[in-house]
């Protein structure tokens, strides 16, 4: 997290009365604050750039640049940032769109308050921010997947993809150390560690931080 110990928020949504709503729940928390709220994809990109927010909330459809096209320019100028997806709806193409483009997360937004504000805090710890809806639409098109291609990455080659750095860091995850203390034994940006970690638990093919510390030490 920053310098402030707050998870830095940016709202990205074209309607202000849900945006006000958003920044009213989000305001109330200790741990968190918002750091700006744009109303369109492109306005979300420029003050990604210039704020540097910890998490993203983007929704997914509005007029000129729409939240997937945003995700995905925003994911390429700001690797660290953690983007979660607001939607009216559950479709499944978009989902999987959204996180080939770079998103985290995934949200309805019929969610309830307590809820997104947990989704929040997971997506700034570097997991998938999924409700329990979308994390079983998400298994049941896995398992459709693997159905048709049983070929699956073996956990050996999965760790064989971790680079020299995210190893590392897999060490020390292990070892039951959180971002800061990892930042600081590597000598690197908390901002860099929450990158290694998201890439660690894409490559191998967990939700969490937990999960890949049992796996690194299982071997």
């Amino acid at each position: 997290m920053n310098r402030t110990n707050k998870i830095r928020v940016l709202v990205v949504d074209d309607h202000d009365l849900f945006r006000d709503g958003l920044t009213s729940v989000i305001r109330s928390q200790p741990d968190i604050e918002v750091v700006g709220e744009a109303g369109d994809g492109l306005e979300g990109l420029v003050m990604a750039q210039e704020l540097r927010p910890d998490v993203v909330l983007m929704d997914i459809n509005m007029p000129g640049a729409d939240g997937l096209e945003a995700t995905k320019l925003i994911h390429q100028a700001l690797p660290d940032a953690a983007i979660v997806m607001l939607t009216m709806r559950d479709e499944k193409e978009r989902i999987f769109e959204a996180i080939r483009n770079g998103a985290q997360g995934y949200l309805v937004k019929t969610i309830r308050a307590h809820e997104l504000l947990e989704m929040i805090r997971a997506a700034a710890r570097g997991e998938a921010a999924l409700t329990p809806e979308i994390a079983a639409l998400m298994m049941a098109e896995f398992r459709r997947f693997t159905t048709h291609y049983p070929a699956a990455v073996s956990e050996e080659d999965a760790f064989a993809a971790l680079t020299d750095r995210e190893q590392e860091v897999l060490d020390l995850l292990a070892q039951g150390m959180a971002d800061k203390e990892i930042a600081r034994a590597l000598d690197i940006s908390l901002y860099t560690v929450k990158a290694h970690v998201r890439n660690i638990l894409s490559k191998l093919h967990v939700n969490n931080r937990r999960e890949a510390a049992r796996l690194a030490r299982r071997r």
